[in-house]
């Protein structure tokens, strides 16, 4: 077995393929890749059980065989190598040896036969969309999912597929955000939960991406196929939340600001709200919008106004300031909508331009309770 690569060329691509594994496995196979070879075709597979990521390298071969190689040994030496052509041979004794112009390396395999066997997806569906859309999808619902060992169906991403389009959602129960593209369609209707690793991995490696994605999902498992590359993943099982129930449909109270002038003011006035509430208070009247932030315990407070278009009845409600600033920092419109109905209910925040044709965003921030303290 032996083969000739790029040393740059397989550097970059150990590095998105090996972004699944975890810095402490349980099984000492999972430390290394698997390198599965054919003429002039090397498969890379890592995996961490869960989650598995495989690529495929173009390299110069004539020969064929599978072998496991210590991931973060081989990472390393790629780093330290400048530009250049690397042999490999497998040799007798579980060694390899790498030969560069000026020098040779050996380092040891293991057998292929111990790396977990990839998931086959039986009776799958199918859509396809572009990459950059999915990464897209990803980056805008992500940082709103849970971390809540007791609610494991809200720590990864809702994807619902039907005939009227695609949906993601992702909520802790403080906040939620709904993206939907309803220019891409799915040939029928169905829905999984997505964990948050395999999430994280597309999105870096999807992002601005012009290659089409193709998601093949069953009951269990999901497998995201795309260039020279496939990340199948076991999805979280659970029903989620009935996410629609939450968000409210009577919001007569509409306020219209510019996002940047929003989030600036609320990361100014945030820093000198109680560090455990993290609260700021809205309180718009009229055509004036007043934001404002006490630390009762050490007599810090902070208050900004600023002009804006509002609709409705005077109100004054309190939002959690992260939430609103990972809110406004995860939108790129100019202008935002924030629709209230009553201070205990929920306030839902939504672009107004910078969209594409077909895209939706909605995200909603749940209420802190006033204290009457600061006024």
């Amino acid at each position: 077995m032996k083969f000739i690569v790029s040393s740059s060329y397989l550097l970059k691509k150990l590095q998105v393929i090996g972004g699944v594994i975890n810095s402490n496995n349980t099984m000492p196979i999972l430390d290394n890749f698997l390198f599965e070879l054919s003429p002039n075709l090397l498969t890379v597979s890592a995996s961490d059980l869960e989650t598995t990521v495989k690529g495929t390298l173009e390299v110069e071969s004539d020969s064929e065989g599978s072998i496991a190689v210590p991931a973060k040994l081989l990472i390393e030496s790629l780093k330290a190598f400048p530009e250049q052509p690397l042999t490999f041979i497998v040799k007798e004794g579980n060694q390899i040896e790498i030969s560069t112009t000026n020098g040779n390396y050996q380092l040891t395999y293991f057998s292929a036969e111990d790396f977990p066997k990839p998931i086959s997806l039986p009776e799958a569906s199918k859509v396809s969309l572009l990459g950059d859309i999915l990464a897209t999808a990803i980056q805008k619902t992500i940082f709103a999912v849970g971390n809540d060992d007791l609610r494991p169906t809200m720590s990864g991403v809702f994807f619902e597929f039907n005939d009227e389009g695609l949906t993601f959602v992702a909520t802790d129960a403080h906040k939620l955000v709904k993206y939907q593209r309803t220019d891409i369609k799915a040939t029928e209707s169905s829905d999984f939960i997505m964990p948050k690793k395999p999430l994280n991995l597309l999105k870096g490696i999807l992002a601005g991406s012009e290659s089409e994605v193709t998601i093949e999902y069953n009951e269990s498992n999901a497998k995201f196929s795309f260039d020279d590359m496939e990340i199948i993943c076991r999805l979280i099982d659970g029903k989620y939340p009935n996410y629609d129930a939450v968000i409210p449909k009577e919001n007569p109270n509409k306020l219209t600001v510019n996002r940047l002038q929003f989030l600036g003011s609320a990361r100014r006035v945030s820093i000198f709200s109680n560090k455990t509430t993290h609260q700021i208070r809205l309180k718009v009247a009229g055509s004036d919008l007043q934001i404002s932030a006490e630390d009762v315990d050490y007599s810090n407070r902070a208050e900004e106004r600023f002009a804006c278009d509002y609709q409705g009845d005077d109100i004054e409600i309190g939002f959690n300031s992260r939430f609103l600033i990972e809110m406004l920092n995860n939108l790129e419109s100019d202008e935002v909508m924030l629709e209230m109905s009553y201070p205990n209910r929920a306030g839902i925040l939504t672009p107004l331009d910078g969209l594409d044709v077909g895209e939706k965003v909605l995200m909603l921030a749940m209420p802190i309770m006033l204290n009457q303290q600061a006024q």
